[in-house]
């Protein structure tokens, strides 16, 4: 690589999960397609589950997803590995373990191949930290940078920690910090690694962090279900965890953690358009109780690059999950709330944040 700093943010118009297309225009490009099925696809598309997973014999089965996009950061290497720890979480959320990958990568061949090799390596690195191996890959000469992987992992059928099975009386658990969409923007837009080398040395050390730690917990304290928390903020995705357990996600949003920064962020108005675009996607689900703090709302609908798992967890097991999460490393890990049977007040899928 030359001399002079490359800043990779300002080479792409959007970054990270905050690139996601809007979850309303998604699902309108998704309807009426006949996504045929079969009895070996235990998880489908119909659960907006974190990966389809295919059965190959009744004590194997097969956890495939796929993650990538544009750079969050301006070092080449650190994102490499934000994005293999990104792409590799849909895995742990199902409770699985990651084998391979396959390398998915977009770059100007004109520019600097010893940015697109750092990448390469820092992919490379977090894959082996996950103890999977990249076996190929595909490149394509485009402007804008991407990068993320395909993923497989493995899991037995009986295991599968889906979206679908949060019971009513489970603790809810968040197992990272919220923020990194907002301090993503104050990477691009305000420098932070060099003015606020504190806070930005937080925000890396959450975006590269496996959620291996958290996945094993959560099978040896038999969770009940489990999502990560990314592009579609924690309001969207306890949403689809709500809507596809046929419960309601109450959060006590005082006992969220929030990453050092974001709310420098907020003052400074470095919201993503993800803010908006989760808002417009979870609106007939959210009701939210006392008095709604506007700085504390905007995290709830922030998109979480590479972020922590959400576990729904029976009551009598929650503390154990803590402590064993604290434990391993996930020490920003919290019960931020509880999953309750629908009402006539609170139906299906409702989410609600209690202010108070």
């Amino acid at each position: 690589m030359n001399g002079q700093k490359t800043r990779l943010t300002q080479m792409v118009t959007s970054a990270g999960c905050a690139a996601k297309i809007f979850p309303h225009i998604l699902a309108e490009a998704l309807k009426d397609i006949n996504w045929e099925t079969n009895d070996n696809v235990l998880v489908g598309f119909d659960g907006r589950d974190d990966a389809g997973v295919y059965r190959i014999s009744d004590d194997l089965a097969l956890i495939h997803t796929t993650d990538f996009f544009t750079p969050v950061v301006d070092d080449p290497y650190v994102f490499g590995q934000i994005a293999a720890a990104n792409a590799l979480s849909d895995v742990y959320a199902m409770g699985g373990t990651p084998v391979s990958g396959l390398n998915i990568v977009a770059f100007p061949q004109t520019a600097d191949l010893g940015i697109l090799k750092e990448i390469l390596r820092g992919g490379s690195d977090k894959m082996n930290e996950a103890g999977a191996v990249i076996i190929g890959g595909h490149s394509i000469d485009i402007a804008n940078i991407v990068y993320g992987l395909a993923v497989t992992g493995t899991i037995r059928p009986e295991n599968i920690k889906g979206n679908n099975s949060a019971k009513p009386g489970d603790k809810l658990i968040l197992t990272k910090a919220l923020g990194t969409g907002l301090l993503n923007n104050a990477v691009k837009f305000t420098n932070l690694e060099d003015n606020e080398p504190a806070v930005y040395h937080q925000l890396i050390s959450s975006m590269t962090r496996l959620n291996r730690n958290s996945s094993e917990c959560m099978v040896r304290a038999k969770a009940n279900a489990c999502t990560d928390v990314t592009g579609f903020g924690l309001a969207g995705h306890s949403m689809q965890m709500a809507v596809a357990s046929k419960a309601v996600l109450k959060f006590d949003v005082n006992s969220i953690n929030i990453i050092d920064g974001a709310h420098q962020a907020i003052e400074n108005n470095l919201l993503t358009r993800g803010d908006k675009s989760n808002r417009e996607y979870t609106k007939d689900f959210v009701k939210s109780s006392g008095k709604i703090n506007s700085a504390l709302e905007h995290l709830l609908y922030d998109p979480q690059t590479s972020g922590g798992l959400l576990i729904s967890v029976p009551e009598d097991h929650a503390n154990y999950l803590l402590l064993e999460l604290h434990k391993g490393g996930d020490i920003f890990a919290n019960i931020v709330g509880e999953v309750m049977e629908t009402t006539d007040s609170f139906k299906s899928g409702t989410i609600l944040f209690n202010y108070d």
